[in-house]
C-alpha cells in the first residue's frame, strides 16, 4: 500500500495479521493489531489498550487492503 491509502479507523492486513490505522504521520503510519480486542473493550476510540507500532516506508509494501494480497 501507499502512504496516501491509509485513513485513520481503516482495517489492513499485514503479515498474516490484521491491523488497524490509529494515526497517519508525515512519512509513517501508527497501527495497532486488531486482533488484540475482547468482546468487553470499546475499539471505537482512542485511547487503545494494546501496543501501537510504527509502520516506515519499508513496511508499507507488505501492507494490503485483502489477506489473500498481504505478505504473509
Amino acid at each position: 500500500m501507499k502512504h496516501s491509502e491509509f485513513k485513520i479507523g481503516l482495517e489492513f492486513w499485514m503479515s498474516g495479521s490484521k491491523w488497524r490505522c490509529t494515526d497517519i504521520g508525515t512519512r509513517t503510519i501508527i497501527a495497532i493489531k486488531a486482533n488484540m480486542f475482547d468482546d468487553s473493550f470499546d475499539e471505537e476510540r482512542p485511547p487503545y489498550s494494546v501496543a501501537e507500532h510504527v509502520l516506515d516506508e519499508y513496511d508499507l509494501p507488505a501492507c494490503a487492503i485483502n489477506r489473500e494480497d498481504s505478505n504473509g
